[in-house]
C-alpha cells in the first residue's frame, strides 16, 4: 500500500476510534504527545498499553516510544539490547491498543548521539567500534557526555537503516523520531573523520541521509529534537538546549518538512526558538519535562503562535516507568491545552 494512502486510512481509523470510545478528542490538528522510554520488553509494553485508554481520555493523542536497541532485530540480532527485548508481536499489540484509543504511535531510534550512557556503551559501537566518531578516545566514556557514531562512515547506514525499516514495519508507522539531540563531538580533535570540517555541513549530512531514507524512500514523516539547530550565541539557552559547536548553520541545509521537537525544560519569559523554527518553515512541537510551571510557561508561549506550523505540545518523561496519567506536568498541562479548545 502506498504510504500516503496508508496515512489517510490511519487518520480515518483514529478519528472513528476516538468518536466511538468517547475520547476527549484534541482540537483538530493539535498534537498532544507523550514521550516515554525504558519499555524494553514485551511485559513492559503491556504495562504501557494498560495506561493508553486513560491517557487518551485525558487528551493524549500521540505516543512516542523511544525503543532504540531494545527490539528483536532480525537484520542485526547482534545489536539487540537486553535478554528479552521487545518483539514484533509485543509491538503489534501496543499498536492495536493505541489505534483503538485514537492514539498515534511513533517509534524513536536515537541516531548519531546518545550511543552510550555513563560507562555503558550501547550495542552499535560495542560491536562495531570502528564506527565510533572518536575511536579509541575517552576510555570508559570519561570526559564526554555520550558517544556518537560517525555520520561520515557509510557502514553506519548499511547497519542502521535496515533496523529503522524493521521498526517502521513492526509499528506500521507513518512517522519516525530520530533523536539527534545533544551532539557535541563533531569536529573534535579526537574525531579523525570530522576534525577540521564544518560541523554544520557534517550535521546536515547526517540529517539529510536519514531524511532521504525515511521520507524519500519509506514515505514516513521524520521528527527530531531541535537543539543542534539553535545557535547559543543568538539564543541564550546554554550549550544543552542550543549549540555552541557550530552545528546551528545546518538549519538552512535540511528539508523543511522535518518536524522539530523544540525541548526546553526551564521556566522562561519567552522561548524565541519557537518562532525562529516557524519562520524558517518548520512545523514545531514544543516539548517540556518535569516542572509544572516550566511546562505551562512553554505551552502558553506556544499558544501565541496558533497556526498550521504549531503542532501542540509534547510531554517528555526521562525516567522509569510510572503511571503517566498522574504525572503532574501532564495533568496540569493538558488542562491548559483543553482550556484553549
Amino acid at each position: 500500500m502506498y504510504p500516503a494512502i496508508r496515512r489517510c486510512i490511519l487518520v480515518l481509523l483514529v478519528a472513528v476510534a476516538t468518536c466511538a470510545q468517547g475520547v476527549a478528542g484534541p482540537a483538530p490538528g493539535q498534537w498532544r504527545g507523550l514521550h516515554v522510554l525504558n519499555y524494553g520488553t514485551d511485559a513492559a509494553l503491556v504495562e504501557l498499553g494498560e495506561q493508553v485508554p486513560t491517557l487518551a481520555k485525558m487528551g493524549i493523542n500521540v505516543l512516542i516510544l523511544e525503543i532504540n536497541y531494545a527490539f528483536e532485530y532480525q537484520s542485526h540480532p547482534e545489536l539487540r539490547m537486553g535478554n528479552t527485548p521487545t518483539t514484533r508481536d509485543g509491538v503489534r499489540k501496543l499498536v492495536a491498543t493505541c489505534r483503538a484509543n485514537g492514539v498515534r504511535l511513533i517509534p524513536q531510534f536515537s541516531c548519531l548521539g546518545h550511543q552510550s550512557w555513563a560507562k555503558n556503551t550501547f550495542p552499535l559501537l560495542t560491536k562495531y567500534p570502528e564506527l565510533d566518531l572518536t575511536p579509541g578516545a575517552f576510555p570508559d566514556n570519561e570526559g564526554i557526555y555520550c558517544r556518537e557514531w560517525d555520520p561520515l562512515n557509510p557502514k553506519v547506514y548499511e547497519i542502521v537503516l535496515p533496523m529503522l525499516d524493521e521498526l517502521i514495519e513492526a509499528f506500521d508507522a507513518d512517522a519516525m523520531h530520530v533523536g539527534m539531540d545533544e551532539v557535541f563531538l563533531i569536529g573534535s580533535e579526537h574525531s579523525p573523520s570530522t576534525k577540521g570540517k564544518d560541523p554544520a555541513k557534517v550535521f546536515a549530512k547526517a540529517v539529510n541521509d536519514l531524511h532521504a531514507h525515511l521520507v524519500g524512500k519509506r514515505g514516513v514523516e521524520m521528527l527530531m529534537w531541535g537543539d543542534r539547530f539553535i545557535d547559543s550565541k543568538v539564543y541564550p539557552y546554554g550549550r544543552w538546549e542550543a549549540s555552541d559547536n557550530g552545528t546551528a548553520g545546518a538549519i538552512d541545509l535540511v528539508p523543511k518538512d522535518i518536524i522539530i521537537c523544540d525541548w526546553h525544560y526551564g521556566q522562561r519569559d519567552s522561548y524565541p526558538s519557537v518562532p525562529m523554527f516557524i519562520e524558517k518553515g518548520f512545523r514545531v512541537w514544543p516539548a517540556g519535562w518535569n516542572k509544572v510551571e516550566a511546562t505551562n510557561a512553554l505551552i502558553q508561549y506556544g499558544q501565541r503562535f496558533d497556526g498550521p506550523k504549531m503542532l501542540g505540545h509534547l510531554f517528555t518523561t526521562w525516567s522509569g516507568r510510572k503511571k503517566w496519567s498522574e504525572f503532574p506536568p501532564v495533568v496540569e498541562g493538558l488542562k491548559l491545552l483543553t482550556k484553549a479548545d
